[in-house]
């Protein structure tokens, strides 16, 4: 499986289809030319490597890339470079974890030259810690909730009619008193319970008001993906038909369906290829999805979106390092907040 090795990892890096010649000068063993053929023909009738149509060299297919991830790969160490870079750029003072996330998002597809998302930690503990509402004149209003990781979200909205903005006030107050501190979830399980009959003893009709409670409580509670390098995937894409890469670029700003593919933390990294992700748009593509861990605050991911032909190797050292590195940058965020 040496020679499998090999054609795996010239293919990633150069992107040429691989033949005996060139095989017999990286092999760090002699091995005639011969030999070499055979063991590519014994791998091509394997399914592990095919001939291209434009030349007579040989590629990985699917099964091949699955088999070198699975048992030949050699996680390449991480440059000295690339770990300063990650902690300079991670070194920033930011005021919210999102701003962390976010930016973490743009190093990885910088240091990949593919696309990259983050995930915070997951918010399942996030807590309501504050809501207010902002009169913007006109019978308009803001909306703005605050919960304690420092996640601030908010929605302009019309007062619906029969209410005024001082009945309002009552309500606010009412969800502050028995709201803050209680995790999101809660909060939205309250809104079908024992909320609404609280909020009935101020307003005649509440539905409209706890809809925008709802609405802007949610986007505080639902998973916020940040996406680094969007444009990457132009950079590797061979379907350039217009509708695929339309449909690709739908799926990218849609957080529901990135949350069904790159799926629940795992304490493993995970590496799917090809169809082995739940999406045919990516059937061309390969997703490599960690998770890194910060103590009671929770697990948050981080995932690389390339081609087939990535290269495994480098990414999967990188994405180790970068997870570690980013637990660390929120351990510190969290302690500093805490205080």
């Amino acid at each position: 499986m040496m020679i499998l090795r090999a054609i795996v990892r010239d293919y990633t890096n150069s992107g040429v289809p691989v033949g005996s010649k060139a095989l017999a000068q990286q092999l760090p063993i002699h091995v005639s030319s011969a030999t070499i053929r055979n063991e590519m023909a014994t791998l091509e009738s394997s399914g592990l490597i095919k001939k291209t149509h434009s030349s007579s060299g040989r590629v990985p297919s699917i099964k091949g890339y699955r088999f070198y991830v699975d048992h030949l790969i050699q996680p390449d160490p991480v440059r000295q470079n690339d770990i300063n870079l990650i902690q300079s750029s991670l070194g920033s003072d930011f005021h919210k974890i999102d701003d962390i996330i976010s930016q973490s998002a743009n190093i990885l597809s910088n240091l990949t030259s593919y696309t990259a998302f983050t995930l915070p930690p997951e918010l399942q503990e996030s807590r309501l810690s504050g809501f207010r509402l902002v009169p913007l004149g006109k019978r308009q209003v803001m909306a703005i909730l605050v919960t304690d990781d420092g996640n601030v979200q908010n929605r302009a909205f019309d007062v619906p009619e029969g209410i005024t903005a001082d009945q309002l006030e009552p309500v606010v107050r009412l969800i502050n008193d028995q709201l803050v501190g209680h995790t999101l979830p809660d909060v939205l399980a309250r809104l079908n319970t024992d909320i609404p009959v609280e909020v009935s003893h101020y307003v005649t009709s509440p539905e409209g008001f706890l809809a925008i409670f709802g609405d802007v409580l949610r986007k505080a509670a639902q998973e916020r993906f940040y996406i680094g390098g969007r444009l990457n995937v132009l950079n590797y894409s061979d379907d350039q038909d217009v509708d695929s890469l339309k449909s690709l670029y739908q799926l990218l700003d849609t957080n529901d369906d990135l949350a069904d593919i790159i799926g629940k933390p795992s304490n493993q990294m995970q590496v799917r290829i090809g169809n082995e992700i739940t999406n045919d748009v990516l059937k061309n593509y390969s997703l490599i999805t960690a998770t890194y861990d910060v103590d009671q605050h929770g697990q948050g991911m981080i995932a690389i979106l390339g081609p087939t032909r990535m290269q495994y190797s480098r990414v999967i050292g990188l994405v180790d390092a970068f997870r570690e590195e980013l637990a660390k940058k929120l351990l510190d965020y969290y302690q500093h907040y805490g205080e």
